[in-house]
């Protein structure tokens, strides 16, 4: 007896379709982290170059104006730097939300898939019981039949 297009079945299949959506949207946030952490690595290293040129120069001898505009970038980078640390730990928040949500998922799929196995365990047991059964009474009749004489059945 199959179960194939049970209701049981529809809500293990819908569940596992949004445990996989919720899967993709994981590993897309986790991209994303990655790429928002990278250019914040890059914006730091650039920031380190940029203050080396500047301490270079320092060295060298360098005018005010220059030295003016080397401290404004240099402020401007930093300032980047805290909108960049800002966006990271947002998009940590969003990975971490996200991950939450596809856990979510997948305990409801688990839920579903142990009802599911449950039920089919029953069925296993309830189509054993009838074979069982059906074997008792061929049994039953064959004996039934060896025991009465010839022709009274």
């Amino acid at each position: 007896m199959s179960h194939r297009h049970s209701p049981l079945d529809t809500l293990v299949d819908l569940a596992r379709n949004d445990r996989d959506q919720a899967g993709q949207n994981l590993a897309g946030e986790q991209r994303t982290s990655q790429q928002v952490s990278q250019q914040l690595e890059s914006l730091h290293r650039y920031r380190q170059e940029y203050a080396e040129k500047l301490n270079a120069a320092m060295r060298d001898g360098i005018d005010p104006a220059t030295m003016r505009n080397y401290q404004q970038f240099l402020a401007s980078l930093d300032d980047a730097l805290v909108r960049a640390r800002q966006a990271v730990a947002a998009q940590q928040q969003r990975v971490e939300k996200t991950r939450q949500h596809w856990q979510q998922q997948q305990q409801r799929l688990s839920s579903y898939d142990t009802l599911a196995e449950r039920r089919n365990i029953a069925s296993r047991r309830d189509e054993q019981r009838r074979e069982q059964h059906v074997s008792d009474d061929l049994v039953n009749n064959r004996l039934v039949r060896q025991r009465s004489p010839q022709g009274e059945y």
